[in-house]
């Protein structure tokens, strides 16, 4: 995944254009460039490294003025990340200049014809390709960029997100999608060009979000004029007035983003439930459910289809959705569902999560699974992303951005989702007692409240993280719904420490894992007194036995894991479906704490990006 910024108009383009890189680095952070028009010929500057590295380069080599400019900020695919391979590319003419996130399959066939045409290239990328083949189109065909870039991706195959820019048409750049996301910013006689709004929201709040196989001219003075790659019939531009503020993609005095977005889950999860949850009257309005109800009640079985920690929050779902609605579930990892021959059926609801909504392998599934009939319904964070507008019906997050890597509020606020349309359906089935209704959904309006005194252990947990800094493998152990939670803590910590750690189900220790427990050992384990508590009580004996490090998750006054754990970390007590919205949180801010001890990049993990598009 890599970031994309464009900005034609009236302004100095370098610093919207840099600022928007800034904000997209989340996307990608192997190297970076930006290109700026000035008036005469294109500067271009770009680099390895971060976009710090290209703001200083800039400084001493580039004339940044111009009102035309795009930038990049790269998630390597084709090419190490080096100078030359970084974006923007050049063709052979050095008239044309492009950005691109994605991939071309097929590039290594086109860059074979292009070079027998005497084309030379400089990277090993598939995006120089890419603007070589536009360029030989528009040589050949004797057409203006907008129809050469249309034949050119006629001819490819594979995901784009492209800004492509001609010094002969300086009022204008052309733009596409398929697969990768694209917003347009729609200004006073200016426009900005990104992969999602954050590089523009100061500017502007009207954004048009391109459809896959749709491409735009985006021209001064003409405005867009939007057409659909493959059939060239013209597209009436739909522009969305945005909803999110700069304030919320800022840091906010937190030292990273992602220790911002771990505080900001108590009102996220209450603003997921706004509107949709009413305790006292004892309802559940969600429109997608709502208007869909007998797709759910009447399914043969639930497929929940996912990557990374939203495949995470599926798992904690499957166990919801069957003890309350008792539906059957599987959970399925995207990326190979999208490669096999899965059984699905028009009986079937498949529910797709994503925080971003862009997901490739999640949205090559969404497609598999509506080819074959089934309903799909999405869960996103993202309004107008690719996945909200593939799949028939939805419910958004509402978790606001989240910028670091490391998802934290976007596996919280699924749950959350995913809890409310269980216990809608469970209510609707008739496999929930009134009483035990009413109970859940008063206790789900108290979780945020709830996790801010979670919250309040950050200092105890920042000692116990000092303790284990050092640690070379650790062990996650949780049971039933505290299982995903036990993956979840061990993929944080993996991710932004790049500490081993494994997370199993308790019962399965016996079965492998005890074999690594000695006196260098940490073992965190969800040990809340709901559930399987005298089971995991047991498991924390045998690891004591083996002179394993204890760190338990335990329920507020806890005395036996206590009396056993080198350490324990509190956290409220509430229902044992509730509480994977609570034990997360310490593992949260121990995999933070370490990472940050170890002096990690937090924000942005090595070779990580926030979504794999």
């Amino acid at each position: 995944m890599c970031g994309i910024v464009g900005y034609i108009g009236h302004r100095e383009a370098f610093p919207i254009v840099l600022e928007g890189l800034k904000r997209l680095e989340y996307r990608g952070y192997d190297s970076a460039g930006i290109a700026v028009y000035n008036g005469e010929h294109i500067e271009l500057c770009k680099t390895k490294g971060k976009v710090s590295d290209l703001e200083d380069k800039v400084k001493a080599e580039m004339n940044t003025s111009g009102t035309v400019a795009i930038g990049h900020t790269r998630w390597a695919t084709h090419g190490v990340p080096n100078d030359v391979n970084s974006h923007p590319h050049y063709s052979n003419s050095g008239e044309l200049v492009i950005i691109h996130n994605g991939i071309i399959e097929n590039y290594a066939s086109l860059k074979k014809e292009l070079i027998s045409r005497g084309y030379t290239f400089k990277s090993d990328t598939d995006t120089e390709v890419l603007i070589n083949l536009i360029e030989d189109v528009q040589k050949n065909e004797n057409v203006k960029l907008g129809k050469a870039v249309q034949i050119a991706l006629n001819q490819v195959i594979g995901a784009y997100a492209i800004a492509v820019f001609d010094k002969k048409k300086p009022n204008e750049i052309v733009v596409a999608k398929l697969g990768s996301p694209l917003a347009i910013g729609v200004g006073e006689n200016e426009f900005f060009i990104a992969s999602d709004a954050t590089p523009f929201l100061e500017y502007t709040k009207k954004a048009i979000y391109l459809e896959d196989e749709q491409m735009a001219i985006v021209r001064l003075k003409k405005g867009i004029k939007i057409r659909k790659i493959k059939t060239d019939s013209v597209v009436a531009p739909y522009v969305q007035e945005l909803q999110m503020n700069l304030e919320q993609i800022v840091k906010g005095g937190y030292e990273h983003f992602m220790l911002k977005e771990i505080h900001e889950q108590p009102n996220a999860i209450k603003d997921t439930y706004r509107g949709r949850l009413n305790a006292k009257e004892g309802l559940i309005r969600m429109a997608g459910i709502d208007d869909n109800i007998e797709r759910f009640l009447n399914a043969n079985r639930i497929i929940i289809i996912a990557c990374g920690t939203s495949w995470h929050a599926g798992l904690v779902a499957e166990y919801i959705f069957e003890d309350l609605a008792r539906i059957p579930v599987e959970v399925e990892y995207a990326s190979e569902f999208r490669y096999r021959n899965p059984v699905i059926t028009e009986n079937d609801v498949v529910i797709a999560i994503s925080q971003s909504g862009e997901t490739a392998d999640t949205l090559a599934a969404i497609k598999l699974a509506k080819s074959k009939g089934a309903f799909v319904f999405g869960v996103c964070n993202v309004v107008g992303s690719s996945i909200a507008r593939e799949t028939h019906a939805g419910a958004y997050t509402h978790a606001g951005p989240e910028i670091g890597v490391a998802s934290t509020k976007a596996f919280t606020t699924q749950i959350t989702v995913l809890t409310l349309i269980a216990l809608k359906l469970a209510k609707e089935k008739g496999s929930i007692s009134h009483s035990n209704f009413h109970y859940h959904l008063q206790e789900l309006e108290l979780i945020p409240a709830k996790v801010e005194k979670a919250l309040l252990q950050d200092d105890h947990i920042k000692k116990i993280a000092d303790i284990y800094k050092d640690a070379k493998n650790c062990l996650y152990l949780g049971r039933g719904f505290n299982f995903p939670v036990a993956l979840e803590g061990a993929l944080k910590l993996k991710e932004i420490s790049y500490i081993h750690a494994e997370g199993y189900p308790a019962a399965e220790m016996k079965h492998g894992p005890i074999a690594l427990i000695d006196e260098h050992m940490p073992v965190f384990v969800i040990a809340t007194k709901k559930g399987h508590y005298e089971k995991v009580v047991s498991n924390i004996e045998e690891i004591k036995a083996r002179k394993g490090k204890i760190i338990g998750i335990v329920t507020e006054g806890d005395e036996a894991v206590k009396s056993i754990a080198d350490h324990v970390i509190e956290v409220p007590e509430t229902l044992e479906s509730l509480s994977p919205l609570l034990t997360t949180i310490p593992l949260q801010l121990l995999s933070y704490h370490i990472a940050v001890l170890l002096e990690r990049n937090v924000d942005q993990p090595r070779n990580l990006a926030k979504s794999v598009t």
